[in-house]
């Protein structure tokens, strides 16, 4: 996974249910990215450091 590339939840994180999409926005050196959640409008739902551990690739940018 990198930057852009869209991702959803595999589990609960933070209050989003697993299966929240949203779009690595930073990578960084270790196994956390910043990702940018949105909704089913595309609206932006929250920016969080998310461990790679609860994410899975959707689609590559």
């Amino acid at each position: 996974m990198k930057e852009l590339d869209v991702v959803k939840l595999t589990r609960e994180f933070e209050g989003l249910p697993a299966g929240t999409k949203g779009t690595i926005v930073l990578e960084y050196d270790g196994p956390h990215f910043e990702v940018e959640f949105f909704d089913e409008d595309g609206d932006t739902i929250e920016v969080l450091t998310t461990p790679v551990d609860a994410l899975e690739l959707v689609s590559e940018n």
